[in-house]
């Protein structure tokens, strides 16, 4: 099956800086989670750093899903990336960019290239499914990542 891929693009009035440090707080995982999703943080390593890692459990218990991700491709103030290692994907690599716009703006870029499990099936099953859900998640995401860094 073919990889796809998704992108959300939004300006913020804050420095790329400011931004990409606000990602590195510990916390920023936590903020970014939309309330009553199914999340939990079971282990983690420190930052956003190459090599720092977290594994997840998603959704409700019986079915939960192990999810870990490695977090490689730290470009410190423009870049870092996730990228599964295990979890209910075929492939997925998250990576989230900071392009400077002017001294007192950027624009946050999500870029997440990813396959679907179970071929056909998966993308006939789960396709608009995860693409409603990555817009969701995402929309959120970003909305929050705007009013805390525009604020400040």
């Amino acid at each position: 099956m073919a990889v796809r891929s998704f992108v959300r693009r939004t300006r913020i009035r804050a420095p790329a800086e400011r931004v990409f440090r606000w990602h590195e707080a510990p916390d920023a995982f936590d903020k970014l989670t939309p309330p009553g999703e199914p999340v939990r943080v079971v282990s983690q390593t420190e930052g956003i750093r190459d090599g720092a890692r977290r594994e997840l459990l998603i959704g409700y218990a019986p079915a939960c899903v192990s999810w870990i991700a490695m977090h490689d491709g730290y470009i410190e103030g423009r870049q870092f990336r996730d990228t599964q290692v295990r979890g209910p994907f075929r492939y997925w690599a998250h990576t989230h960019v900071f392009e400077t716009d002017g001294p007192d703006a950027c624009y946050l870029e999500d870029r997440i290239e990813y396959e679907l499990p179970f071929g056909c099936l998966g993308e006939w099953l789960l396709g608009t499914l995860i693409e409603r859900k990555l817009n969701h998640l995402f929309e959120y995401r970003h909305r929050i990542t705007r009013e805390e860094n525009e604020r400040e």
